[in-house]
């Protein structure tokens, strides 16, 4: 991902995630302090989704929606930001590379565990890619119904 890709990350922001999306400044944020964790997912030449990852420690909340965060704390946790498919990218594989490049990461920096926050129903696709639970449902900015995940990481 790269500044110019910011607008089209918006705007697939937006189509995916309606209510729970984020400002611009936000995926911003998130390019400048930590570019490694932050992809477009593109076919043919078109961007169909983006997601966005970063190191985060495991004993704090996960950061607030559309919260700067200013800088990336190293951690031995990995955080799955967002992902978001536009519907023409479902079918094609696209999760299943996001979220390898989601596990790869988390490799490269020596991370323990992934967390995501799982809103919208994604949390049966979630456990499906092998994160579980933690806790009970999560309220609040996410929406009713949202699930703090975890899957481990496998040592190299």
């Amino acid at each position: 991902m790269r500044e110019a890709d910011l607008s089209v990350v918006v705007t697939i922001s937006d189509a995916v995630h309606g209510a729970f999306t984020e400002p611009l400044e936000t995926f911003a944020d998130r390019l400048a302090h930590y570019p490694a964790g932050c992809a477009i997912l593109e076919r043919d030449g078109a961007s169909l989704g983006y997601l966005i990852s970063h190191p985060w420690p495991r004993d704090a909340a996960p950061p607030k929606l559309g919260a700067l965060l200013g800088a990336i704390p190293m951690s031995d946790s990995y955080y799955l930001h967002d992902i978001a498919l536009l519907p023409a990218a479902r079918g094609t594989g696209a999760g299943a590379t996001a979220t390898a490049f989601v596990v790869h990461q988390a490799e490269v920096e020596g991370c323990r565990d992934i967390r995501l926050v799982a809103i919208q129903g994604a949390d049966s696709y979630w456990h499906a890619q092998g994160f579980a639970y933690v806790g009970t449902a999560i309220e609040g900015p996410y929406g009713p119904g949202s699930h703090l995940m975890q899957r481990a990481v496998e040592a190299a």
